[in-house]
């Protein structure tokens, strides 16, 4: 089953001709989460054929422009083209003020039903939890308050060896609770460990999402061996003193935070407009994390399944 992540936009609060505003689209297991919906995200949804309303979840890292201006045009089309299917948003609380204000200015009401989760700026709030996932809060530090989110799998029941199963003569009735990790004992006593009867189904993956911070070390904790890191990268390193005082990050200072904390991969993005060639951040990156790659418009990021 995908995981898989698409860039939308990688522009910071400028947009340039061929770079957009923040907004990505993280594919779990065929359900789509959008993450960030900066203005022109629709376009881009449209380009790089991703059907709107197959986004059930839709997550705002905070109130800067270029992280939420293309949010109102999105729900207003969904309304437009008959969505009937329910979407959570998750934000923090002006943020639904402002869309009822807007609402109620063009006098629209959706068709759909709009599920608010209003998001405070605090490390390790669960945000969303089903079978199949934790979506966690993660504090970061900027001149607002502004949440990023680590996306979890859970851990996927292990797979039966179906040779085996036969083997010992199994019954049916037994498959569930060996496939969530149990031992089979049969009519004489005989334990048959589960680690005989099945095979892992694969580690959990992971994707945290960084973005406007300026740099705190602490963050390393929290994104922990993840399998992709997403680190807001708006500044080349000579520029440290500037991204301080606009509380942003340089590309080294994210490619610490990946080095810390043994991530497998990290993508930067969020770059400023005055940077048309962005090679040297990415250089600049891979000097401290080798794996590093740019979060640049169309691109997909496969986290594969991992035994």
């Amino acid at each position: 089953m995908p995981f898989e992540l698409t860039i939308l936009g990688s522009s910071s609060a400028t947009p340039t001709y061929n770079r957009h505003p923040t907004a990505q689209v993280l594919n779990i297991r065929e359900r789509f989460f959008l993450i960030d919906c900066g203005e022109g995200t629709q376009s881009q949804l449209v380009r790089y054929k991703i059907k709107y309303n197959r986004i059930s979840h839709v997550f705002i890292s905070h109130l800067h422009g270029d992280h939420y201006l293309g949010l109102m045009g999105l729900l207003s089309t969904m309304h437009l083209q008959g969505r009937n299917n329910e979407l959570h948003l998750y934000g923090q609380q002006e943020l639904m003020d402002i869309i009822e204000l807007q609402l109620r200015l063009s006098q629209t009401v959706l068709r759909y039903n709009l599920i608010f989760h209003p998001v405070k700026s605090y490390s390790g709030t669960i945000l969303l939890e089903d079978e199949d996932l934790t979506v966690t809060s993660i504090s970061l530090n900027h001149r607002i308050p502004c949440t990023g989110f680590l996306f979890r799998e859970k851990p996927k029941p292990r797979k039966l060896l179906i040779n085996k199963m036969k083997q010992y003569n199994i019954p049916f009735k037994y498959y569930a609770g060996i496939k969530n990790g149990e031992n089979y004992e049969d009519d004489f006593g005989k334990i048959i460990p589960n680690n005989e009867l099945t095979m892992s189904a694969g580690r959990p993956r992971s994707y945290a999402f960084c973005s406007d911070t300026i740099y705190q070390e602490h963050l390393a904790d929290e994104v922990k061996e993840v399998d992709l890191l997403y680190h807001e990268s708006t500044f080349l390193h000579d520029l440290v003193d500037r991204a301080k005082a606009t509380f942003h990050s340089t590309s080294i200072e994210a490619a610490m935070i990946a080095s810390k904390a043994n991530v497998d991969r990290l993508l930067i993005g969020h770059f400023s407009a005055r940077y048309k060639d962005l090679t040297p951040l990415l250089d600049e990156a891979r000097s401290v994390f080798r794996k590093t790659e740019l979060a640049l418009e169309g691109r997909k990021f496969v986290v594969h399944e991992k035994h």
